[in-house]
């Protein structure tokens, strides 16, 4: 499964696409706990101290933002493409 990763995730990860284990019928947060935790600055990035996925940082499967379905618990289907958003700020 691959990752797109935007703005310093990118950079706390190593680059804007990372491939994780994951398969079809995984979880969303099957696949976000494999790609932190060989990765502890992305990881301190994305959770809080109480390894809850923090308020600001977007999860989002094939576009829409996984709470809009079940959260990190949505399961994962063929071809599904995740990314991983920062806050969006702007002038």
């Amino acid at each position: 499964m691959q990752w797109k990763l935007f703005a310093d995730l990118a950079e706390l990860a190593g680059g804007k696409e990372v491939s994780v284990d994951a398969e079809p019928g995984d979880s969303v947060g099957d696949a976000l706990d494999n790609l932190l935790a060989p990765r502890p600055e992305l990881e301190s990035r994305v959770l809080d101290d109480d390894g809850r996925l923090r308020d600001h940082i977007n999860v989002l499967r094939n576009g829409t933002n996984v709470f809009a379905e079940d959260g990190l618990n949505t399961a994962l289907e063929p071809g599904d493409e995740l990314a991983l958003f920062p806050p969006v700020s702007g002038g």
